[in-house]
């Protein structure tokens, strides 16, 4: 497959398939030992999965089965200011100041800056659990005050 990006849609013409499923790969996870291969029905050759692609297609199939959409992205190890911009959701003057103040990591490529993409996505899971944490204060102090919420 040649695209870096795949999107499935939940439908519930295979809903039932994708839940069986999900049960069946939950029930080889809890085996240590087990071993999941895919089988070509047809040829009967098979080929043996590697455990964090088991649990990839396990998220994957829990998500669809709450009738969520997924993407599957593949992710470059090097990226480009533009690129880690729109992986943050914010502009790109905006994400060089990031970088040029130490906040995500960079290094120069003549005058390009290249950003390693886990840098990025590491630095957007602290943001988020900080805004998670500053959100959950909030609430509990709205409750204390009665407003509602």
């Amino acid at each position: 497959m040649t695209k870096r990006t795949m999107t499935v849609q939940a439908d519930e013409k295979y809903l039932g398939q994708v839940r069986s499923a999900l049960v069946f790969l939950d029930k080889a996870k809890r085996k240590k030992r087990s071993k999941l291969l895919l089988l070509d029905a047809t040829s009967q050759q098979n080929a043996a999965l590697p455990q964090p692609i088991v649990e990839l297609m396990m998220s994957i199939l829990e998500e669809v089965s709450r009738g969520n959409d997924v993407s599957v992205v593949g992710l470059r190890k090097e990226i480009t200011t533009q690129q880690a911009a729109d992986l943050l959701n914010v502009s790109r003057p905006y994400l060089v100041r990031l970088l040029e103040s130490g906040r995500i990591p960079f290094r120069k490529v003549g005058t390009k800056r290249r950003i390693l993409q886990a840098d990025v996505l590491r630095y957007k899971q602290l943001e988020d659990e900080k805004s998670k944490i500053a959100l959950e204060e909030l609430a509990a102090e709205a409750q204390k005050l009665g407003l509602g919420y």
